[in-house]
């Protein structure tokens, strides 16, 4: 079949696959989820041994998948913007190592925060990192920039950050697909040596590095990815990166735009073409999903010369996606975003799910430290994060993954004690595992909640790098075994669970607690995939 209907994140997953991909590796995040889970499902990876791997967090997949380029085959590495934090350290380094076989490293940001903690732009990432970008405007392109990226990737040794955004990679268009490539067969580097970052060799791969510049600039301004379209109007020239060039084309149905557009869809920046737009036209507006990256640059330092709008100066709002409106609005066409939405259709706050074993929990925590007040309880990123809203208002914080035993070491370190975290399994074992380190070896008096629901349920049931090992991980990191206790959160239990919480409370050191119950929605798809083999 040439033509299929794709999610943004299948389609890229699937050109992993026609371009001859030998692995992809990733942390489950959204909205970069489904990219790893489609090609776990696909029965055409599984028959061509495709390494697909949900991994501890992103520093691990990050590196799992520059040690398969090492080897000299093509692999992915697939993560959420705020991922890209933690895999920043092999991220940055692997541009100083560069790439044998094709690497491609999947970025997707959230703009609107619709499931993250901030709207963070992975743009600056790669500019920070000196590689080449790729950002799709649609399905197909993001698509055929898997297949051109691996190209590119190889062509200068070097990996390729590949940048998309929530509403390209959770909407459905037809993508014709493109053929098919063998994988890569195992081949070392010419120059091994080149991954060996000694202070002497990586300061010759920098330089390296440095002077790959030029190459990379010429290869976007040649790249089909970047077009100048040509308009009647020049009163205003428009800049539209990735998505941006989409909601666009919403404004002008015909596509017939009177105003000059460059769409840029590769890094770094082709400065020809965006030269060529300035002094074509009187003023600029910038149209980019996520922070200004190119307004800035235009903009630089002195803000002197022609108008420039964008999100700087308020023409598109600094927070949020882009959306068709918003874009009509800034051409100064009419706002006409609508009636208020009707109450019945408003949004509603998410909640724990009915049964889930995270509200006994809670109901336990809540009443074992009642009598010490609030303001003691350090939750992490998972399902449990809605402690914090009604009826539970069990959490005083939520802020990465992994922060919440390191934060309440900290407030221990202060003074206020007791001290809580509370952490999901998954989100243990991804960076969690480090801070009770901390703690053990400061025996910091802190109970930490270690909530096992046996899957990674925040982004869909993924299996759980933590199934059946916490509490040899905890004994291994030292934790005494007399403090550590394996609960059951069912209501039935609620008044044995809540003494256990309240004798830790008291304890002067380092105690873990591991309410153990299945998620409601795993255990429920498990059962009636059970009936049905029945």
């Amino acid at each position: 079949m040439n033509r299929l209907l794709l999610l943004g994140d299948e389609a890229i997953a699937q050109a992993g696959i026609d371009a001859g991909i030998s692995g992809v590796y990733a942390y489950p995040g959204t909205p970069s989820t489904e990219i790893t889970e489609y090609i776990l499902a696909s029965k055409e990876a599984r028959e061509k041994n495709i390494i697909a791997s949900w991994t501890t967090n992103e520093k691990t997949a990050m590196e799992a998948a520059l040690g398969m380029s090492y080897a000299g085959k093509r692999a992915m590495v697939c993560m959420k913007h705020v991922g890209l934090n933690v895999a920043a350290d092999p991220f940055i380094n692997s541009a100083i190592t560069g790439a044998n076989g094709g690497l491609i490293v999947l970025a997707a940001d959230d703009p609107s925060m619709h499931s993250s903690q901030n709207e963070q732009d992975s743009r600056f990432y790669g500019k920070f990192a000196m590689i080449p970008m790729l950002e799709p405007s649609n399905q197909q392109e993001a698509y055929d920039m898997v297949i051109y990226g691996f190209d590119l990737s190889e062509k200068f040794k070097i990996p390729v950050l590949l940048r998309i955004t929530t509403r390209l990679a959770h909407s459905r268009a037809g993508v014709v697909l493109n053929g098919k490539r063998e994988q890569n067969k195992v081949g070392l580097p010419e120059n091994y040596r080149r991954f060996i970052l000694l202070p002497a060799i990586a300061r010759r791969q920098y330089k390296q590095l440095l002077e790959q510049q030029a190459a990379y600039e010429d290869e976007a301004l040649k790249s089909s990815f970047n077009q100048y379209i040509d308009g009647p109007d020049k009163s205003k020239g428009i800049i539209t990166c990735g998505l941006g060039l989409n909601y666009l084309y919403e404004n002008y149905p015909d596509r017939n735009v009177p105003f000059p557009v460059l769409k840029i869809g590769q890094y770094p920046v082709p400065t020809e073409m965006v030269r060529k737009l300035y002094n074509e036209c009187e003023s600029i507006l910038v149209l980019e999903d996520g922070y200004p990256f190119l307004e800035e640059m235009l903009r630089g330092l002195l803000n002197h010369g022609k108008q420039i709008n964008g999100r700087m100066d308020g023409t598109v709002p600094r927070d949020g996606e882009l959306n068709p409106n918003i874009v009509a609005v800034a051409l100064g066409m009419k706002d006409e975003w609508g009636n208020p939405i009707p109450e019945i259709v408003a949004p509603r706050p998410p909640s724990l799910c009915k049964g889930c074993p995270h509200i006994f929990s809670y109901n336990a925590l809540n009443e074992a430290i009642a009598e010490f007040g609030k303001g003691r309880v350090f939750a992490d990123i998972g399902c449990y994060a809605l402690g914090a809203l009604q009826p539970y208002d069990a959490i005083s914080s939520c802020v990465d993954m992994g922060a919440s035993i390191t934060m309440a070491k900290g407030a221990a370190d202060a003074g206020l004690v007791p001290a809580v975290a509370v952490i999901g399994d998954s989100t243990f074992t991804h960076s969690g595992m480090t801070g009770l380190l901390d703690a053990v070896i400061d025996n910091s008096p802190i109970t930490v909640l270690v909530l096992d629901n046996a899957t990674t349920a925040m982004t869909g049931g993924q299996p759980s790098s933590a199934s059946g090992k916490i509490e040899d991980v905890c004994l291994a990191l030292g934790v005494e075994k007399e403090h550590i206790h394996v609960i059951n959160p069912i209501p039935k239990n609620h008044e044995e669970n809540m003494n256990i919480m309240k004798k830790e409370l008291l304890y002067k050191g380092v105690s873990v607690i591991i309410p153990r119950r299945e998620c409601i929605v795993t255990a429920t798809k498990r059962l009636k995939e059970k009936r049905k083999v029945k």
